[in-house]
């Protein structure tokens, strides 16, 4: 079965998310065919700029509890996007969680319509936000991410732009990405290669320095006591132990 969608038109690559049925979770088949997807639009010199979308409902729900990626898949994952040679633009309509927003971070520019919302739900599992902490925490407002990290709150559109997770929202996503993809297409490729890698050049001294670290802390987490408890909890659809 295929979970990853492929369109092109004018030089821009598509890339669906479609797992609707389990909410586009981060499951390791997904993980791995998205990598091969976006290498494959490395390599071809045909395509100008990435777009990564989404089927249903939801952008991502995050990691796939039932089939969870390697830690390190997730950071290789997040790392390709940031590293790769052309622009990745992520297109947002649904909802987004945990997992699924190092996706966004790890896009060059994030749009969304203003119906999506988004929210850090590691901590109301037993876990944390670690992995994807490599490209949130150096493009991300550090005061409202804390308050996101470590309450699972949900944000709207206009709060994710106003805190760095976004680029823009819009009514119509499609109108606000418009001029962006115009942009990019008028855009000589040498130049975006190189113009991108002035601007991530600081999220990866983050994954250079903090990578090994954060994958480790994830997989002592999701093994914890309190990570098996808060995750029996959400496929149970009860509150985990420890609310009080």
């Amino acid at each position: 079965m295929t979970l990853i969608g492929r369109t092109r038109a004018r030089g821009v690559e598509t890339l669906r998310l479609d797992a609707p049925e389990r909410r586009n979770a981060l499951s390791a088949a997904l993980v791995a065919e998205l990598a091969g997807a976006l290498t494959d639009a490395a390599e071809d010199t045909a395509v100008r700029a990435v777009v990564l979308t989404h089927t249903g409902t939801t952008f991502s729900a995050g990691a796939d509890l039932r089939d969870p990626p390697a830690p390190d898949a997730l950071v290789g994952l997040l790392r390709q996007i940031v590293e790769l040679p052309k622009p990745v633009v992520a297109r947002v309509t649904g909802h987004v969680r945990a997992g699924g927003l190092g996706l966004l971070a790890a896009c060059d520019i994030s749009v969304a319509s203003l119906a999506a919302d988004f929210a850090f739900t590691e901590v109301r599992i037993g876990v944390a936000p670690a992995v994807i902490s490599l490209p949130l925490l150096p493009r991300t407002d550090p005061r409202a991410l804390a308050r996101y990290y470590l309450t699972g709150e949900r944000l709207d559109a206009a709060e994710a732009v106003r805190t760095g997770l976004l680029t823009a929202a819009g009514e119509d996503v499609d109108a606000t990405l418009a001029p962006i993809l115009d942009g990019l297409r008028r855009s000589a490729p040498e130049a975006l290669a190189e113009t991108k890698r002035l601007l991530t050049a600081k999220v990866l001294e983050t994954f250079d320095r903090d990578a090994a670290g954060l994958t480790a802390l994830s997989a002592r987490l999701f093994a914890s006591a309190h990570a098996r408890e808060g995750m029996t909890a959400f496929l149970e659809r009860r509150d985990p132990e420890w609310v009080v």
